[in-house]
């Protein structure tokens, strides 16, 4: 089969490589219909996750056909249209029956790599290197999907792939990071990154009663995407001081709530920026924060800073005292996919939301190298790219 494989910082290639087969009886094999590139897949473009290797199949934004089961698969069907969650849950140990499904204990066999890093493994996830588990990821022609009773969400038929592939994260990522947020009706949330998952954390912001959301980017077309949703917006390279544009505009408080869709590789011209930039660069940094430093500083006393963005490693930097002295809420950590996708369906029945809004571009898979190389160099015109694979 065809499949986009990782080959290196800022190399990605068509590869033929072998088709996936049944490893365990709780398995199935997808035939993938539409994929996507994700925000996150580019920090694997820029070769700042560890421990991806040559040849490793990329994406986690998947959905297919259903083209055979294992012996112990009881819900999904030959024949099924699912979306597959990026996450890939075991269904059945602690964490996983209390429907925190990111922090599954069963599903990364690189468990101690995760250890070495963070302390504790959480879930395996797809395409998303062997620090989480080396599993193939779904921008390919099939894709092996392990326990996929708990993992794969099936989609009623007459549905089209555009309005449902992003249950697989980016809309769960930005309702969760929304619903941490612990929003009251008429609160004000800001919300630093107008990519995909910052746009679906607008809309989710409004459903759950936000009475004002603030986008803060640097990419006309995203802003102008956030205002079309209802946004305030803010060009941080525009605005003389974003704290101090923030403050202006909620009567000096700051917002109720703060989310960074932003995560490990924020651009910015603050002092603190730079020297990100220049210490990850020369291996002294892994990750450039400066989103996140602006939101510790511009949340109100007492409120939640929600955290969707990817963060890999040690933080440099980090005004940890604004936090404690504002006694700010922590809430972050990789989506519990699974818990969301059918509620998340159910709002798209109802006609509430249609994910597909963010959809700029609609490729194949041949084109995916040169679909990395645009969407990391102008983010102006690609937002969300999707590939066709059948």
């Amino acid at each position: 089969m065809k499949a986009l494989c990782w080959e290196g910082k800022h190399s990605v290639a068509v590869k033929n490589v072998r088709d996936p087969k049944i490893l365990n009886p709780h398995d199935a094999i997808v035939k993938v219909t539409t994929a996507a590139i994700c925000g996150s897949d580019l920090h694997l473009y820029d070769g700042v996750i560890p421990t991806m290797e040559k040849g490793d199949i990329l994406g986690h934004e998947t959905m297919g056909e259903v083209m055979e089961v294992g012996p112990l698969v009881k819900r999904v069907k030959v024949g099924d249209r699912i979306v597959i969650a990026f996450d890939i849950a075991c269904g059945s140990c602690h964490h996983c029956e209390s429907d925190e499904f990111s922090a599954c204990d069963n599903t990364n066999p690189n468990a101690v790599l995760a250890e070495k890093l963070y302390g504790q493994s959480g879930a395996g996830l797809f395409g998303y290197s062997h620090v989480y588990g080396g599993y193939a990821g779904g921008q390919a022609e099939f894709i092996r999907v392990p326990f996929v009773d708990t993992n794969a969400l099936v989609i009623p038929k007459g549905i089209p792939d555009e309005k449902v592939l992003f249950l697989s994260d980016i809309f769960p990522t930005g309702y969760m990071a929304a619903e941490n947020c612990q929003i009251k009706r008429g609160d004000t949330v800001a919300i630093w990154g107008a990519g995909p998952v910052g746009q679906m954390a607008i809309r989710s912001a409004f459903l759950l009663g936000a009475e004002r959301v603030i986008s803060i980017d640097h990419v006309a077309s995203r802003l102008k995407m956030a205002s079309e949703s209802g946004a305030e917006t803010i060009h941080f390279e525009e605005a003389d001081g974003i704290l101090d544009e923030i403050k202006y505009r909620t009567g000096g408080c700051g917002p109720d709530s703060c989310i960074d869709a932003v995560g490990m590789e924020a651009h910015g011209h603050t002092i603190t920026a730079s020297l990100d930039r220049v210490k990850m660069a020369v291996g002294l940094a892994t990750d450039r924060p400066d989103a996140l430093r602006q939101a510790m500083q511009a949340c109100k006393k007492g409120g939640t800073l929600s955290i969707p963005g990817v963060y890999g490693g040690f933080l440099d930097k980090v005004p940890f005292g604004a936090a404690f002295g504002k006694g700010l809420t922590f809430k972050m950590g990789q989506t519990h996919t699974q818990k969301y996708m059918k509620p998340l369906l159910n709002r798209i029945m109802k006609e509430e939301i249609d994910p597909s809004f963010v959809i700029t571009h609609r490729l194949g898979i041949e084109d995916g190298p040169d679909a990395y190389k645009a969407f990391h160099e102008n983010k102006e015109d690609y937002i969300k790219i999707i590939l066709k694979m059948h």
